[in-house]
């Protein structure tokens, strides 16, 4: 699926014309007629961000198909020698989707075991099932 399909797709689903997307974000309405038809470069990470929270979804799925990183996170990141260190490591180990969804779903578990300690977490893998083998980095 295109990124104007995409974007389409969300904003009827949402029960939005293409105007009120538009205003509701302080956008003109040609700009979201050209990205909905892939006519124009795509939108910057930033505004794919801002139409996603309009429309109540989560932006990656916009962000990866226009190949974009916010720039929040894109600042976070290029700052924190760990955060480099972490992203050449898991990219060098050539990940699947499935292994990047697992890994997010072990570091969302260690994050809630850290702020959460009475949290029915057991152990570092708290129960999680990791297909990818993450889940053995954690036993």
């Amino acid at each position: 699926m295109k990124f104007g399909e995409k974007l389409r797709n969300f904003r009827r689903d949402a029960g939005l014309t293409q105007t009120q997307l538009a205003d509701s974000i302080g956008m003109h309405v040609s700009h979201i007629c050209k990205a909905e038809s892939d006519c124009n470069p795509f939108p910057s990470a930033d505004t794919i961000v801002r139409l996603c929270e309009v429309l109540r979804v989560p932006p990656e799925p916009l962000l990866a198909l226009a190949g974009k990183i916010p720039s929040e996170v894109m600042n976070a990141v290029s700052t924190s020698i760990p955060a480099q260190e972490f992203l050449r490591f898991v990219y060098l180990s050539g990940l699947t989707d499935n292994d990047w969804r697992d890994l997010t779903q072990v570091v969302r578990r260690l994050r809630e075991q850290r702020f959460n300690p009475n949290s029915e977490v057991a152990g570092l893998n708290g129960g999680l099932k990791c297909t990818g083998g993450w889940g053995a980095l954690f036993e």
